[in-house]
């Protein structure tokens, strides 16, 4: 499986817990951050930053027994255009993930929005021939099944309540999700001091709590939206409640809003 985050960060904010519980039950776990972070400092060249987010990343990575893929762009340069795409997919067919966890296609800023539409796009293209790859790759066409996590803030850009189809209960892994989180201490320093001390690691299990609790089940959840099954695996495929189990509640009045 492949974790998908515009920075290093997002991926343990929104989607780390369920990786966790993936790794547990027996999958191969990959994490790639698109942006290389160099923005996220007022205190740090971009270069400077860039190699101290690269070493926490790596941190949160081994946390997790993940394997770290590097990014392919600076923060707020994340653009839907055919030089990042060609590499996405590059990437997507060397790793061949059968489960994708991408950011929220309506989330708070371009660089998330845009990643969401580069991961998915790149699994589109993961089998087709024509399509150039960076580096070249051979076509790829095993089924890959794509989740949308939740949208930071769990809002849209126009501050509606995103409500999710599936939730993971997470609770038992929130301490190594803290954990992962925690490893980006050059953020906990920088969104604290804008913030307000403690709001880093608080607002990620806030976050949980709240989805949890949208969930009526669990106290601590994660929240997912499955993407269209058209162009990427049979209709119906849900490998994330297949591999969780009783750990993954999927909504029934979400999948009968769908139509």
């Amino acid at each position: 499986m492949l974790a998908v985050g515009a920075h290093p960060d997002d991926i343990e904010f929104m989607m780390a817990g369920t990786l966790l519980l993936l790794a547990r039950a027996g999958a191969e776990v990959h994490m790639w951050n698109v942006t290389d972070g160099s923005c996220g400092s007022a205190a740090h060249a971009p270069e400077d930053l860039a190699l101290l987010r690269a070493a926490e990343a790596r941190e949160s990575a081994d946390v997790a027994g993940a394997v770290l893929h590097p990014p392919i762009a600076r923060d707020m340069a994340v653009f839907f255009e055919a030089s990042l795409l060609s590499r996405a997919a590059g990437l997507l067919r060397t790793v061949k993930p059968d489960i994708m966890l991408v950011p929220a296609p309506d989330d708070y800023t371009e660089d998330h929005v845009n990643t969401s539409r580069l991961a998915v796009t790149a699994a589109f293209a993961r089998g087709i021939p024509n399509f150039a790859t960076e580096p070249a790759s051979l076509p790829w066409e095993g089924e890959v099944v794509i989740y949308h996590a939740q949208p930071y803030g769990l809002r849209d850009p126009l501050a509606r309540l995103v409500l999710p189809g599936w939730f993971v209960d997470v609770e038992g892994v929130m301490e190594r999700k803290r954990d992962m989180l925690a490893a980006h201490r050059s953020q906990e320093q920088w969104l604290s001091r804008s913030q307000g001390t403690g709001f880093y690691l608080s607002s990620m299990e806030a976050m949980a709590h709240e989805v949890g609790r949208l969930s009526g089940r669990f106290t601590y959840a994660e929240g997912f939206r499955r993407h269209s099954h058209i162009g990427f695996c049979r209709e119906g495929a849900d490998p994330l409640s297949e591999l969780l189990g009783a750990r993954c509640l999927v909504d029934p009045g979400y999948e009968a809003s769908l139509g």
